[in-house]
């Protein structure tokens, strides 16, 4: 036998060490380059120079109208609640520690991107599995959460809101400012994408989508230019919409009021398909239909909703709920966010909150 080997092995190489993406100028632009709000542990207080200018920093979510829902919503110790829209799980952070010791909240959504980094998030902050319940669904299910909460929940809260972290992340395709998949779904791996939509549409379909989902004033013009188009990307379809837009607004409007309009254009026509491919409205009608026979008797609902169409769906509900006793007590005037809240965070102007009270 030869002599023993007393060497450990070799250690493996270190990994070659990554720079941080560069960038022109003194401030980031680009999603990926803004490294620092992106990691907001190690660089809290460069997040928070971003909220205070009015900025909701990249890979975040601000939470809207937070006192005005804990008002509504009342959470009490030892009671059973649902946040249908988790999202970046501001409103279940503040939510959860009212309804402990002896609470539980639920929380779902749709995306499988940002629901595991929600979770993630929540977690580490000590909310664990048996406190915190986290399910990938859609709230037009929310009749299958009935078994596990025991039989109804106390309280319900659903922001329809696109979260700050789709929007501003070009690589999920849902902003007109940057270049990214022409997709607008909240899970990718359902249903047709934008760019298919917009292939498979008719001329006469499309011009009512556009009216119907964001009141377009231009569906005409827009329909006819985009219908049967192959359009990749979210620049491309920006681009089409410009030319159509300076094509129809050429001689009627002077410049300044050009671009007004055509960025206007721009954001209903992002927005009449996104709401379109994530069958928005229908899964929306869904869960106003199903909403009372999953609260318990007192148990309080809000609806955060930010555009006319939204709206006008829960405002119907509830007030069809009162009038045949399903609902106590139901919002007589939509809630709006604060002046100052609007001021420190412009994308809470459009928000609408309505609530109503089980009989």
């Amino acid at each position: 036998m030869g002599p023993m080997n007393d060497a450990s092995p070799p250690l493996p190489p270190d990994p070659p060490h990554k720079r941080r993406v560069r960038y022109a100028g003194t401030h980031p632009r680009q999603f990926e380059q803004k490294y620092k709000e992106l990691d907001p542990e190690r660089h809290a207080s460069e997040v928070d120079k971003v909220m205070q200018r009015g900025q909701t920093p990249a890979g975040m979510h601000r939470s809207i109208c937070v006192d005005e829902i804990l008002a509504i919503l009342k959470p009490q110790p030892g009671e059973t609640g649902l946040d249908a829209t988790l999202g970046f799980g501001g409103h279940t952070q503040v939510l959860m520690p009212l309804v402990l010791p002896g609470g539980r909240m639920f929380g779902i959504d749709v995306d499988p991107i940002e629901l595991p980094r929600t979770t993630a998030r929540l977690r580490a902050l000590g909310f664990d599995e048996e406190v915190l319940i986290v399910q990938r669904s859609n709230f037009s299910e929310l009749a299958l959460l009935l078994p596990p909460s025991g039989g109804g929940f106390d309280f319900i809260l659903a922001d329809l809101g696109v979260s700050s972290m789709q929007i501003d992340n070009p690589a999920r395709g849902f902003s007109f400012r940057s270049d990214g998949p022409l997709d607008l779904r909240l899970d990718p791996g359902c249903g047709q994408s934008a760019s298919e939509l917009l292939l498979s549409v008719t001329r006469a379909r499309l011009r009512e989508l556009l009216t119907d989902n964001s009141d377009e004033p231009f569906a005409i013009a827009l329909a006819a230019a985009l219908q049967g188009q192959y359009l990749q990307t979210t620049l491309q379809l920006a681009d089409l919409v410009r030319a159509t837009m300076e094509g129809t607004l050429k001689r009627s409007m002077p410049q300044e009021e050009r671009f007004a309009e055509t960025k206007k254009a721009l954001q209903r026509t992002f927005q009449a398909l996104r709401i379109e491919v994530n069958d928005e409205f229908g899964v929306l009608d869904k869960l106003l239909a199903q909403l009372p026979s999953c609260l318990k008797v007192g148990g309080r609902v809000a609806i955060l909703s930010f555009h006319s169409g939204e709206d006008r769906r829960v405002k119907k509900a509830f007030q069809s709920g009162e009038r045949d006793g399903t609902y106590t007590s139901v919002a007589p005037d939509p809630i709006r966010a604060s002046y100052a809240e609007q001021r420190s965070n412009p994308r809470s102007t459009s928000a609408k909150l309505r609530w109503a009270v089980r009989s």
